[in-house]
């Protein structure tokens, strides 16, 4: 017998005990009192009773109980990307930025500040989720980054473990992005002699990995604004495209 039989077949006799003890005190109320008159009037109000407290249970609470358990389950997952950044995401962000010619171009933008509103970190978000970036697999130390993502590789994979990414898509794009370059490098035996288009492929898979760092970044920045401005503070002051940048508070 399967599982899903065994629990029907539970709630089934479950049901049937409840209705027959029910009956029972009905039974057991008319012995004494002999009016069936007065076991239908509350009878039929318990039952006119039933849409009602559907409504309240179903539509109400049970409302109020997800979106309670939806914002508890949002707060453990943005736990989970500050380790990710703590861990790996802030030190790609800058390994990422030697491979970039053109990042001294966008680090201004990104210099991000208290006095944003919402608004602007969402702004920032898609723009750079859908940015053209010049990332060239050539131009930095592919052999370091490498090294540092094969080191940090079981990190990722028990984030990826973590159940609370089902939550989280583009964090999870994210993280399978960055295992995804972990293993192109990983498999290269001369990562530093690559043919030109085996170099352009790398490149495509790190601009995957930039544009979304980048843009997860933003939006657990404005997370941490928002709730935790301690923790915005110390984010701000060791932003990776602030070249001046500095965690003592001056």
């Amino acid at each position: 017998m399967s599982r899903t039989r065994k629990i029907f077949n539970w709630q089934f006799f479950l049901g049937l005990g409840l209705i027959a003890l029910s009956a029972s005190f009905y039974l057991i109320h008319y012995a004494i009192f002999k009016d069936a008159h007065h076991i239908f009037i509350y009878l039929i109000g318990d039952i006119a009773f039933v849409p009602i407290e559907v409504l309240l249970v179903t539509l109400i609470i049970h409302r109020l109980l997800s979106k309670q358990e939806k914002r508890s389950m949002l707060q453990k997952m943005n736990m989970v990307i500050g380790v990710f950044y703590s861990e790996i995401g802030t030190a790609l962000l800058k390994d990422f930025s030697e491979f970039d010619p053109l990042a001294s171009e966008m680090r201004d933008e990104l210099i991000v500040s208290s006095e944003w509103p919402n608004r602007e970190f969402t702004k920032k978000s898609r723009r750079f989720r859908d940015y053209d970036y010049k990332i060239d697999s050539k131009k930095g130390d592919l052999e370091s980054l490498r090294g540092f993502l094969i080191e940090k590789r079981d990190f990722m994979l028990r984030l990826l473990e973590n159940p609370n990414l089902l939550e989280h898509d583009s964090f999870t794009e994210l993280l399978w992005a960055v295992t995804h370059l972990a293993e192109e490098l990983n498999f290269r035996k001369n990562i530093k002699q690559l043919i030109d288009t085996d170099a352009e492929h790398l490149s495509g898979d790190m601009r995957r990995v930039y544009g979304l760092l980048i843009s997860e970044w933003l939006d657990y920045m404005q997370h941490l604004r928002t709730n935790y401005p301690y923790l915005f503070s110390l984010a701000t002051r060791t932003n990776p495209f602030d070249l001046e940048a500095t965690p003592e508070v001056k």
